[in-house]
């Protein structure tokens, strides 16, 4: 009787302690209240400085197969692009071309394609679109829209001078002898929901993708590819001159496609750069809930980090800018960033093949950013 007793006043003890303990909770601000045990479990195994891989290119084919595994199955390619032009407007030095082309087996997408007068063949940029949590437009973002209702020529105009400082970039590059392509992503602009616009939206896409075990983010991915792909194939362009661009979402999207693409020669990302530890981060998370799972490679962290992906590029020139007064990416983990890539291209006595520079501006892609992003186009691609 005595020993009964003496267990069921040690249960009440002991569960006092642990009541007391515990919190009545296990999340905060999105995360979980062990967040920083999580990543001091991520030691990046496959980074270039940690792989016990020693020659570079081994390592870059290794590196790329794990990125591609966590993209998960990829769309089917499709054999016949059965492209057709919708509309053309001429402009200043080149004509615009509102274009269909078949991208996968699922899907005909709309795109902008600007080709320069004179002869061919050019060298091309692939252009690709922010995030921004606004959906109603994609290409429009980068290349001045026509053809369409005004309301759409609106909104572009007000997201150009938001983000672009009034200058389409894909209109200021064709200016300049560039071919440039750009395309909707999955749930933007004529690609988008048939319900209208929720931002809560793309959670449920992504999950929607995960359960057909695929991965959206990475869907967006290989269609950058393909889409690549699609421009070397026209006689207008040069197919060993083709490079890509992009700011914000875009700038992850650049310099994953030029990553991922050997068709791609080089390539410029502006403000999008971060390490995983200061993305998830008590003070500085920059992430909005839903638009994180437009950059989210399921499993990808057990080898890889932001910036180790990116130097799956190294050799290639790889121009990286970002700005100090932009929240979304602070200057401690830009830098931090830069310096594990700049390691990297230095390994391969490519250093001055990398440039990297942070703006006195917030999240913002101005005249001047575009103008020595053509520079870099310029001297790389011509």
């Amino acid at each position: 009787m005595f020993k009964r007793f003496f267990s069921f006043v040690c249960f009440l003890w002991i569960a006092g302690i642990s009541s007391a303990q515990h919190t009545a909770y296990e999340i905060k601000k999105d995360m979980p209240l062990f967040l920083d045990s999580l990543k001091k479990e991520l030691v990046y195994p496959m980074a270039w400085e940690n792989s016990s891989i020693k020659k570079f290119k081994k390592w870059r084919s290794q590196a790329r197969e794990l990125v591609f595994d966590a993209m998960l199955a990829p769309p089917p390619k499709s054999t016949d692009y059965g492209m057709k032009i919708v509309e053309t407007e001429q402009r200043d030095g080149y004509a615009a071309h509102k274009i269909e082309f078949n991208l996968t087996n699922y899907s005909r997408v709309p795109a902008y394609l600007l080709v320069p007068e004179g002869e061919g063949p050019f060298p091309a940029v692939v252009l690709l679109h922010d995030h921004g949590a606004h959906f109603s437009i994609g290409k429009e973002k980068m290349i001045r829209p026509f053809g369409v209702d005004s309301t759409i020529v609106v909104d572009a105009d007000k997201w150009v001078h938001q983000c672009y400082d009034d200058q389409y970039v894909g209109d200021y590059l064709a200016s300049q002898g560039y071919v440039v392509i750009s395309i909707d992503a999955l749930f933007w602009g004529e690609r988008g929901r048939k319900e209208g616009i929720r931002y809560d939206s793309q959670q449920a896409l992504a999950c929607t993708f995960e359960m057909l075990g695929r991965s959206w983010s990475g869907w967006v991915s290989y269609e950058d590819i393909y889409t690549t792909e699609f421009l070397s194939s026209l006689p207008q362009v040069d197919s060993k001159r083709i490079g890509c661009m992009g700011f914000s979402m875009g700038g992850y999207r650049a310099w994953m496609l030029a990553a991922l693409s050997d068709r791609i020669k080089a390539g410029a990302a502006v403000c999008w750069m971060v390490t995983t530890d200061y993305q998830l981060h008590w003070n500085y998370r920059g992430g909005k809930g839903g638009s994180d799972f437009a950059n989210t490679l399921p499993g990808i962290r057990r080898y890889l980090d932001y910036p180790h992906i990116a130097s799956i590029a190294c050799p290639k020139p790889m121009l990286f800018f970002n700005g100090k007064k932009d929240k979304l990416f602070p200057v401690v983990s830009v830098e931090k960033a830069y310096a594990e890539m700049r390691q990297v291209w230095e390994s391969q006595k490519a250093g001055d093949k990398l440039i990297t520079k942070l703006w006195d501006l917030p999240h913002f892609c101005n005249k001047d950013v575009q103008r020595e992003v053509l520079h870099f186009f310029n001297s790389e691609l011509k």
